[in-house]
């Protein structure tokens, strides 16, 4: 699909064109997008490409969208290469700073990151250089190929914990330097929530298998279906000849709701849901290969990013009324506010200032309906929100044979637990040094959602690129 470039535009100089955009981001019809489970942008071609990244006026440094950038790309000169059609060397200068730029492109909340901070929001609308930058990526993986640089052998082994955006961002990290790299996975793929978790239509898995197998490429060694805390230790890793660890795991067990019902048949914890909903057979855990039953009625509770993908999700599996309950306003919620505009569009509804009290079971045993309770904002709590306060005897009632508690995420507790002298906080996060990912056990290191609670995926990978690092220096002194 293309858009032709409006005349007037070719005619405008730098100055005018930065404020008079023809292009704005490229959807698929809602009613399109909602039968199937692919890509909702539409990508740019190289003329689109090149008149948007014209729009750039390269503010003097530090440029505000690379400041907010968490890895710091060099946006404003990347602008300027593919501006000239220098599509390879914009690709290049990305990969300096990012290991997972074709994910972090597509993933990123960029209207909170560098396109939010994008000097032209004051009067008009951002450079768009979330989708500059994945045409780039993608430009130059499909007319030069892409290549990991591999250094020269140290002969030293380092063992990363976790396949998703901390453990690659080491990853490739420690292969630059010239270590031997093993990941060791407990799920039957790598990726992490970028494949058991960011739906499709957010980044097609092809897009993640494509950045790994690039990995795998360049030498380094998968090991999946192994928890490591319960199928071998750290002190088993280390016995077995590797010189540091890395603890990528995330934050992967779901936030519970006290609220009577919620173990009935039909209520899905979020990730359950999402990774049934949007991973194939062939890559589900044993314990989730069951088919998802899905009514016409469908409940999400929760404000954020998972919310919307479960949203999205059910209206993808043929749900008609889809519902999202959320006890504080819409300025309060936590998630993306482009994915939650596409969610309505789809047809998604919300309820703000709504909380689930009781999931009712009907005849069979199923769920069947939520109770509520309408809310209203108080004071401010430990977070700067105003906190939600009950609204004595103001329950209701919606129908629903499906609810999805999207809730947050806790830390796993078990590598904490079988790790001697590894200190956690907040029920299982590592304790790290926030610039070097190091944990107080000595040779081990630990970043993303493992330490921080959930986070972006950007800020993930960034944390493990500081902890290769980190780990280089380690190996060095030994």
């Amino acid at each position: 699909m293309s858009q032709a470039i409006p005349s007037e535009f070719l005619a405008l100089d730098r100055k005018d064109r930065a404020h008079k955009p023809f292009y704005h981001l490229s959807l698929r019809k809602p009613e399109d997008r909602v039968l199937d489970f692919n890509e909702v942008v539409i990508p740019l071609d190289e003329e689109r490409a090149k008149f948007e990244a014209a729009r750039c006026i390269h503010c003097p440094d530090p440029a505000p969208c690379m400041v907010a950038c968490p890895p710091h790309n060099d946006i404003p000169s990347a602008m300027w290469l593919i501006e000239h059609g220098e599509f390879n060397k914009a690709a290049d200068l990305y990969r300096q700073t990012s290991s997972l730029p074709e994910i972090c492109s597509r993933v990123c909340p960029h209207e909170q990151l560098c396109e939010g901070s994008c000097v032209l929001n004051k009067d008009h609308q951002p450079v768009l250089t979330g989708i500059l930058e994945a045409f780039a990526i993608q430009y130059a993986r499909e007319h030069e190929g892409v290549t990991v640089p591999v250094g020269e052998s140290s002969g030293k082994k380092v063992a990363i914990i976790g396949a998703g955006p901390a453990g690659l961002g080491c990853a490739e990290q420690l292969l630059q330097k010239g270590h031997g790299v093993t990941v060791f996975e407990a799920k039957p793929a790598s990726g992490g929530l970028l494949t058991y978790g960011i739906p499709n239509f957010k980044i097609s898995k092809d897009v993640v298998f494509e950045r790994i197998e690039d990995l795998g490429k360049a030498g380094v060694e998968f090991t999946f279906n192994t928890v490591i805390g319960k199928d071998k230790t750290i002190d088993d890793l280390f016995a077995e000849g590797y010189e540091a660890v890395f603890i990528g795991i995330g934050s992967q067990i779901d936030a519970p709701l006290k609220a009577e019902g919620a173990d009935l048949p039909g209520v899905y914890l979020a990730t359950e849901f999402l990774i049934r909903a949007n991973v194939k057979e062939e890559l589900l855990p044993d314990n989730l290969k069951d088919s998802l039953e899905i009514g016409d009625k469908v409940i999400v509770v929760g404000g954020g990013d998972t919310a919307s993908d479960a949203l999205r999700s059910a209206l993808r599996l043929g749900s008609k009324e889809v519902t999202c309950v959320y006890r504080r306003t819409e300025n309060e919620m936590p998630g993306s506010s482009k994915d939650r505009k596409m969610a309505k569009e789809e047809g998604a509804i919300y309820q703000f200032l709504t909380q689930p009290v009781k999931f009712i079971a009907g005849d069979d045993g199923h769920l069947a309906a939520v109770e509520c309770l309408r809310m209203e904002l108080g004071e401010p709590d430990d977070s700067g929100r105003r906190r939600p306060v009950n609204i004595e005897g103001s329950n209701f009632i919606i129908e629903a044979d499906t609810a999805v508690l999207a809730l947050g995420y806790w830390p796993d507790e078990i590598i904490g637990k079988t790790t001697p002298n590894l200190e956690t906080y907040n029920w299982g996060l590592v304790k790290t040094d926030t610039e070097t990912g190091a944990t107080s056990r000595p040779g081990v290191y630990a970043a993303g959602d493992a330490a921080t609670g959930p986070d972006l995926v950007v800020t993930a990978m960034v944390g493990g690129r500081k902890a290769a690092q980190a780990i280089d220096e380690y190996l060095k002194s030994l």
